[in-house]
C-alpha cells in the first residue's frame, strides 16, 4: 500500500507541474483510461532464452499539450511482469496450467514526451518509475491456487526500479487510441545486499493496448 501511495503522489506531482507549464491554453488537458497485454521477461548477461510471461496492464493516463504537436503524457497503471520459469508445450500430456511463472507486479509511473508526426499518429519516449506491489511464484497461472507469495523480508528483488519507455500510438478523433510500447530497465533488478547483487538482470516488457481519452 505504501508503494501505491508513493506512485500516486509522483503521478499527481508530475501532472500538476507540467500542467502549470502548459503554453497552449487553447487545448485542454485530457484524461483517459488504458489497458492491454504485457509480454515480459528478464534480460541481462546472466539470463538467456527465458520464456516471457503474458499478463496485463491497466490504469490511467493524461495528456498535457505544450504545443500543437508536442505533449507531456504522465500515466499510472498496474503492470503484470516477470517471466516463465517453465513452460509446457501444448502437445504435452499436460496443459498450459502446468506452466510456472515468476510474477513481479508493479505500479508503473511513466512520464513521456509525446510528439505527433501527423494528425493522430505519435511517438512517445521517457522515464518510467516502477513500484513493486507483488512477488510470487505461480504454478497454476491460468487457474486458482498454486500461488507462493514471496515476502519483502525474503525477497532479493528491489522495491523500486527505473526504466526507459518508448512506443507509438494512434488516437482517433473519437478519443479512442491504440498503442504499442517497449520498456527496458535501467536499474538492476536485485538488491545490492542480496546474494544476487552481482547478477545482471533487468525487466523488459513489450506492451500492446487500447484506451480512451475523455
Amino acid at each position: 500500500m505504501k508503494n501505491v501511495c508513493i506512485a500516486v503522489v509522483i503521478a499527481a506531482s508530475s501532472l500538476l507541474s507540467v500542467s502549470a507549464q502548459n503554453t497552449n491554453p487553447s487545448q485542454d488537458v485530457q484524461f483517459g483510461v488504458k489497458g492491454g497485454v504485457n509480454f515480459s521477461t528478464i534480460t541481462g548477461d546472466d539470463f538467456n532464452d527465458l520464456d516471457s510471461r503474458t499478463s496485463f496492464n491497466a490504469g490511467f493516463i493524461a495528456e498535457i499539450p505544450i504545443t500543437d504537436r508536442f505533449s507531456i503524457q504522465p500515466e499510472v497503471f498496474y503492470s503484470g511482469q516477470g517471466f516463465d520459469i517453465r513452460e509446457i508445450d501444448q502437445d504435452n500430456v499436460f496443459d498450459n496450467d502446468q506452466n510456472i511463472e515468476y510474477q513481479l507486479d508493479y505500479i508503473q509511473v511513466p512520464v513521456l514526451a509525446k510528439l505527433y508526426l501527423i494528425d493522430g499518429l505519435s511517438i512517445e519516449v521517457g522515464p518510467q518509475f516502477g513500484f513493486k506491489v507483488n512477488e510470487e511464484i505461480d504454478s497454476k497461472p491460468n487457474s486458482d491456487g498454486g500461488d507462493t507469495t514471496i515476502s519483502s523480508e525474503n525477497s532479493s528483488v528491489k522495491d523500486f526500479e527505473t526504466s526507459i519507455a518508448g512506443g507509438v500510438s494512434y488516437k482517433f478523433a473519437s478519443g479512442f487510441f491504440i498503442s504499442g510500447r517497449y520498456t527496458y530497465g535501467l536499474t538492476n533488478l536485485f538488491d545490492d545486499d542480496s546474494l544476487f547483487k552481482n547478477v545482471d538482470a533487468k525487466n523488459a516488457v513489450a506492451q500492446v493496448g487500447v484506451g480512451f481519452m475523455f
